[in-house]
């Protein structure tokens, strides 16, 4: 079973303390300290998470984070400085499934860890899952979904709104519905975290005027598929 787990930081005091934590937790610690040494153990590894700091030589968390969600949906975490509110939104706008903010408990980021795995393993149970809408397939299993028989590169979190949303036609979701849902209670964001993804799913998605469904806001509330009479 795969036990890797990548942390990328430029900070060795950081490195010792998470290694520590994360080894005394039975996983297997790969270290990176710059954004192309990350890549390449990466690549090499294939770990389970990655723990991707933002500030790095060489190339940045947001750089690092942009290619592997080229060819991975693998959990990313991202580390960002205190109040940088940027850093988070764009992290979450390019694929990162959460965030901590520094200085950070080292307890802290192991129940961050542990609650991403364990929504993994929730999403993993539903293996045979397939929904069709006219024009849309979404294969959960696979994490795939195409519109017309394309392929969209969607994100493991946007998957699985899109699947909610879509499992349940005309049933109206709240923001903190959503983040129940897909980030776990234990999760330590905010609503604007849903939002962030639902823009960026329909700018994916580009859903065109012509298909008898949309992903409509329902001001105030949250979301919806909406699925039109015609």
């Amino acid at each position: 079973m795969n036990k890797y787990l990548l942390i990328a930081d430029d900070n060795d005091s950081i490195l010792d303390i998470l290694t520590t934590y994360v080894t005394q937790e039975g996983f297997l610690p790969i270290i990176a300290r710059d954004g192309e040494e990350t890549l390449q153990k990466f690549a090499e590894y294939r770990p389970l998470l990655v723990l991707l700091d933002v500030m790095m030589p060489k190339k940045d968390g947001f750089t690092v984070c942009q290619e592997i969600r080229q060819s991975s949906n693998v959990p990313i975490i991202m580390v960002t400085a205190k109040g940088e509110d940027g850093d988070r939104i764009l992290g979450l706008d390019i694929g990162a499934d959460d965030y901590i903010v520094k200085p950070f408990s080292p307890k802290e980021v192991m129940a961050r860890i542990r609650a991403v795995l364990r929504r993994l393993d929730i999403s993993g149970e539903q293996s045979n899952d397939i929904i069709c809408h006219p024009g849309l397939k979404i294969n959960l299993s696979d994490y795939e979904a195409m519109i017309e028989g394309r392929p969209i590169n969607l994100t493991k979190k946007e998957i699985e709104i899109l699947w909610i949303l879509a499992s349940n036609p005309g049933k109206v979701f709240s923001r903190d519905n959503l983040l129940n849902s897909v980030w776990g209670y234990d999760y330590f964001g905010d609503a604007r975290t849903v939002d962030t993804h639902i823009k960026r799913l329909r700018s994916k998605m580009n859903i065109p005027e012509s298909f008898s469904w949309d992903i409509k806001t329902i001001w105030g509330v949250g979301y919806k598929f909406e699925v039109k009479h015609v």
